[in-house]
């Protein structure tokens, strides 16, 4: 399957069957080596909630295995963001850009590898995000990132869906030794992106952004 340049799809992370959060990007290519999507300033998205009103990372996670969940509707209030998802790989790759839109770092989002599907109206990409990160710097030095939420997540296997840690922190170094030898995509590919001016924000999400996985 893939998607053709210039269509709006969903990047989704799934947890165990259900929505984690939702983002709209423009599909950029899509070839062999991987899907390219851009995701505009203000984007509607979604993300799971508690009762309380409070995203994953604000609370314990053991007090997230016990609330129940909602899903709220939000606008991306990052910088533009670029992706890519590697044609079979547990990874993903994210260029951010400063205030000026000039390009910042690289953020390697560690996930098992996405799920595509088309209803015609609206299609998108389910993934398992596994909360490990790598930041790399234009310097292409490196470091871990959000360790201590993925250690405390691991101490519970049974409400988890990273299943294997070691699978985890050997793709991350992976990946890891790519940048380091300046290797695609940390060869500088897209680093000067610049989208076409009407790939602006998308006013809400598609209708169907909430349809059940596919995962």
């Amino acid at each position: 399957m893939r998607f053709e340049t210039g269509r709006l799809i969903l990047h989704r992370n799934v947890r165990r069957g259900r929505i984690g959060w939702v983002r709209p990007g423009r599909v950029v290519s899509d070839d062999e080596r991987g899907l390219l999507i851009w995701i505009a300033r203000n984007s509607p998205v979604a993300y799971e909630v508690t009762e309380a009103g409070l995203g994953m990372r604000a609370v314990p996670f053991t007090e997230w295995i016990t609330s129940s969940y909602a899903l709220a509707l939000d606008r991306w209030n990052g910088p533009p963001l670029l992706k890519f998802l590697p044609t079979g790989a547990a990874h993903s790759v994210w260029w951010f850009s400063d205030a000026r839109g000039r390009f910042a770092n690289w953020y390697v989002n560690l996930e098992e590898p996405g799920v595509r599907w088309d209803d015609g109206d609206v299609a998108g990409v389910d993934m398992v995000d596994q909360d490990l990160d790598v930041v790399i710097r234009p310097d292409r030095t490196w470091e871990w990132k959000d360790e201590d939420e993925f250690a405390e997540r691991l101490a519970h296997p049974d409400h988890y869906w990273v299943a294997d840690e070691a699978a985890v922190r050997a793709e991350g170094k992976r990946v890891i030794a790519l940048a380091e030898a300046g290797e695609f995509p940390f060869d500088g590919t897209w680093c000067d992106f610049t989208p076409p001016p009407d790939w602006t924000a998308p006013e809400s999400l598609p209708a169907g952004w909430d349809r059940p996985p596919v995962r």
